[in-house]
């Protein structure tokens, strides 16, 4: 269990900082990508912030217990285990997601793309941490 926390923390933290780093980097160089998000169904009073700050690790610790239960199915290298990892979150989790936000809400396909990107990138990072400290 402790191996499950421990790499859920750290995976959580690296998600955290990867997370908004590259959010400041994408709204700097893509900032036309982001007018997008000023629509009332994206405007919020501030009051769950703090949920959207949590995100990075109640993602990694949820996908850390789904690596315990499963990293006997992953074969191979530290880096090939954690992609196939994140892979198999993609495809199983993310694309469903995906596809019934897109066509329930009103958001166009770059929203829904970049969002299936930016959770596939963070399902590969986090399956090669786990991968690395929790073999």
């Amino acid at each position: 269990m402790k191996k499950v926390l421990t790499s859920a923390l750290i995976a959580g933290c690296i998600l955290f900082m990867l997370s908004y780093g590259g959010l400041f980097f994408a709204v700097k160089f893509f900032p036309q990508f982001f007018v997008e998000y000023n629509s009332p169904l994206f405007n919020s009073t501030g009051s769950r912030d703090v949920l959207f700050y949590l995100h990075p690790f109640i993602i990694s610790f949820a996908l850390s217990w789904f690596w315990e239960r499963f990293k006997g199915m992953f074969k191979g290298a530290i880096l090939l285990r954690g992609l196939e990892f994140g892979l198999v979150y993609s495809v199983i989790a993310l694309l469903p997601v995906m596809w019934i936000s897109f066509s329930a809400l009103d958001i166009t396909i770059t929203m829904v793309l970049s969002w299936f990107a930016y959770g596939l990138g963070q399902a590969l990072i986090a399956g090669v941490v786990f991968a690395r400290i929790n073999p």
